[in-house]
């Protein structure tokens, strides 16, 4: 991307679907503390209802300060439309439920954050939804689970937490081509200043906007992102009627927010990320890197062609498995040991105990999260620090296994 194109992605992520002319000039977008809004008439009431007239209803469906999200963040992914959630899960939960009947057939990848696969493999199932899993970083497996009762196509890319990366354009050229299904991406890993699913073919991209767009670990919120059409209906029925999970004013606030600073935050995510792999690949206790920047990475290419930056995420194995796992979070001073990712601080966690323990042993072999993996959110410190804490744990949990 040229410096130009950088420039503009800032611009408009600090300026982006607000006329402060229509708010008394605020420099911010205030937020709109009211949980209903009033209507001139029962006319104008009923025109908004059947969505004939533009206009707040009630803050579960909208709310001016949300509106403004909604829109900046559909600006920024190059979307006719933005749908803003209480949670990340809130938005896949409501895309799922608005989409799916019983009978209906859902694809996803092997691998899926930890609520994801609760939901997908455990919950819907239950409600007559058959859930279909494959390896979407070989398309071309694909084409035997796809069919006319495809309804939906799911995965992220990186994928939490072995970050594999998935080509988003060949999935979904051929599922468009097999069946009538929708493609989701989870692209929250990257934002859209990163990757931007809908120009690779994607139907929709959903967020965890709790993570980097956010970026201060202070907020639970998601998004959703597509066509207007399909925006709108997932508004009225999967967030209005079925899920009810509603982002509120002040989490819409602190979000915007975050967006001011999303360029220049993963600039630095992304700069600190690939040196910290580059020294864990030559480490002598660490078995495997788990990072798109590497050469080594089997999608590497893949990252280069669809992504501006390999990210801020990487994971890595070490050789001495499970206990070593554990001994190595323990040991960490500067990282803290939380789940969550993308806040200014660096964060560790081991995916089998904590954010997939959801799967079961056998599933996490099948579904490629090894006992031993270990998850690194790179935060905003200085990566030579990062980078001696590291490397103190490392050391410490070796010679704990040498005695």
């Amino acid at each position: 991307m040229n410096a130009s194109a950088l420039e503009d992605f800032s611009t408009r992520a600090i300026h982006g679907a607000y006329d402060r002319a229509g708010h008394q000039g605020a420099l911010n977008p205030p937020i709109y503390w009211s949980s209903t809004f009033a209507f001139d008439s029962a006319a104008q009431g009923a025109a908004r209802f059947s969505g004939e007239a533009a206009g707040m209803i009630y803050t579960r469906v909208t709310n001016p300060t949300v509106q403004t999200l909604e829109a900046r963040l559909a600006e920024l992914e190059g979307a006719e439309a933005g749908l803003a959630f209480g949670s990340g899960m809130g938005a896949i939960a409501s895309l799922v439920w608005t989409l799916l009947r019983p009978g209906d057939e859902l694809l996803v990848d092997l691998t899926l954050y930890g609520c994801t696969h609760a939901l997908a493999n455990h919950v819907l199932p239950q409600f007559g939804i058959a859930v279909r899993t494959a390896d979407f970083t070989r398309p071309e497996t694909l084409a035997e689970q796809l069919g006319d009762r495809t309804r939906l196509v799911l995965f992220e890319t990186p994928a939490n937490p072995n970050m594999r990366v998935i080509d988003i354009e060949a999935v979904a050229a051929l599922a468009h081509r097999l069946s009538p299904a929708l493609v989701a991406v989870d692209s929250t890993y990257c934002t859209p200043y990163l990757q931007q699913p809908l120009a690779l073919g994607a139907d929709v991209v959903v967020h965890s906007l709790t993570k980097y767009i956010n970026g201060h670990g202070d907020v639970i919120a998601g998004a959703l992102l597509g066509r207007e059409v399909l925006v709108q209906q997932i508004r009225m029925q999967g967030l209005k009627e079925l899920t009810g999970a509603c982002l509120s004013p002040m989490d819409a606030f602190l979000v915007l927010r975050g967006l001011k600073t999303l360029a220049l935050r993963m600039d630095r995510h992304c700069q600190s990320a690939q040196r910290i792999a580059e020294r864990l690949a030559a480490h002598p206790a660490v078995a495997q890197v788990h990072y798109p920047g590497l050469d080594s990475h089997p999608q590497h290419a893949i990252c280069r062609r669809q992504m501006r930056q390999p990210g801020g995420m990487l994971s890595f194995e070490l050789k001495d498995g499970l206990e070593a796992g554990i001994r190595f979070i323990d040991a960490l001073r500067l990282f803290t040991r939380a789940v969550s990712l993308g806040d200014a601080e660096s964060l560790a966690q081991h995916p089998a105990s904590m954010t997939h323990s959801t799967y079961t042993p056998e599933e996490r072999i099948a579904h490629q999260i090894a006992e031993g993996l270990i998850r690194l959110s790179i935060g905003l410190e200085d990566a030579d620090a990062l980078w001696e804490d590291l490397d103190r744990a490392l050391a410490a949990g070796a010679a704990r296994l040498t005695t």
